[in-house]
């Protein structure tokens, strides 16, 4: 349990890199298996002290920091041992002394949680126990393949959040939608609302009172009754390019949640199972040196082999 004490008082000096973090983010992450629900208790309650007095859950921690941990049991110390993080094949795409880039494999959770035992995060922090910090820059939907972005340092994540919420950053996806997208490149400007369903599944709708969504999109290649797209976020909204996308009449091929579903049938019969979405490029200013960072990540091969099997004479600039 990282050092900690179920028993008895922890003390912890907080390191350089947890910087400029909150003290319940900081705590959420060391208490591994304690419930969130918990976590904020202890914090109300006053037994968290940074340098010996009360700490606040928004409190930002500062290098070389005392805080005080009282007894905590995680759930592994209710159940027994905890469950071994499964191993992931995770290609690096590019690594330095502050940053992690991987091609995200379809399929597979960026993070644990929602019934999923494991994700990415946790796999490569199991794989790199040595490893000080390592946090998501941003997110990937599960089904969705292709370059996702790791900070190693907290100055790193800091820096990256503010360039997405400035929207410096440049994010590129490759679709293959059903239908004729022509007319070249075009502007979807639709808010979006999220809902949680029974059951804790999330769906997004167009709504006029939701919160402001732009995706760019450009015809790449036609394929009969297919045409293959470039998006490009300029918002970060929950599914945005799938429901964008599906809104006006063009469902990502394979998309189980806004797609057409009897197609969906016919696409996975003909080789496609899995959604066509794959985050093909992503380039950010780097947090260390200030220069221009792009990052891509080729199709995989199971959706650049469906494109191959697709008609020879369907195919075609858009």
């Amino acid at each position: 349990m990282n050092g900690l004490s179920k028993d008895s008082v922890t003390w912890i000096e907080v390191p350089g890199e947890m910087a400029g973090q909150r003290v319940d983010n900081f705590l959420l992450r060391l208490l591994k298996g304690v419930p969130k629900s918990h976590v904020y208790r202890i914090l109300r309650s006053g037994e968290v002290r940074v340098n010996s007095r009360r700490a606040a859950p928004t409190q930002k921690l500062e290098a070389g920091d005392r805080l005080r941990i009282p007894p905590v049991r995680t759930s592994a110390d209710r159940t027994g041992p905890p469950k071994a993080v499964p191993r992931m094949h995770l290609p690096v795409l590019f690594e330095d002394n502050v940053l992690l880039a991987i091609d995200k494999p379809a399929g597979v959770a960026v993070h644990g949680g929602s019934g999923v035992s494991a994700g990415v995060i946790e796999a490569l922090r199991a794989a790199r126990p040595d490893e000080p910090f390592l946090e998501l820059v941003h997110r990937l939907d599960r089904e969705t393949s292709g370059v996702l972005l790791l900070a190693r340092r907290r100055a790193a994540l800091v820096d990256l959040h503010a360039q997405i919420r400035e929207g410096t950053t440049d994010k590129r996806y490759l679709a293959l939608v059903h239908g004729a997208l022509t007319g070249g490149t075009r502007k979807i400007d639709l808010p979006l609302s999220r809902h949680l369903l029974e059951g804790g599944d999330r769906r997004v709708t167009v709504d006029p009172e939701g919160l402001p969504a732009r995706t760019v999109v450009k015809p790449v290649a036609r394929f009969g009754a297919y045409t293959l797209v470039e998006a490009q976020l300029l918002t970060g909204r929950t599914h945005q390019i799938r429901v964008h996308l599906a809104h006006t009449g063009t469902p990502i091929c394979g998309d189980d949640k806004y797609g057409d579903f009897a197609l969906n049938k016919t696409l996975a019969r003909d080789g496609l199972k899995r959604m066509f979405l794959h985050a093909a490029r992503l380039t950010v200013r780097h947090p260390a040196t200030g220069e221009p960072l792009r990052l891509e990540a080729p199709l995989p091969p199971e959706l650049q082999g469906f494109l191959d099997r697709l008609s020879p004479g369907a195919g075609g600039q858009a």
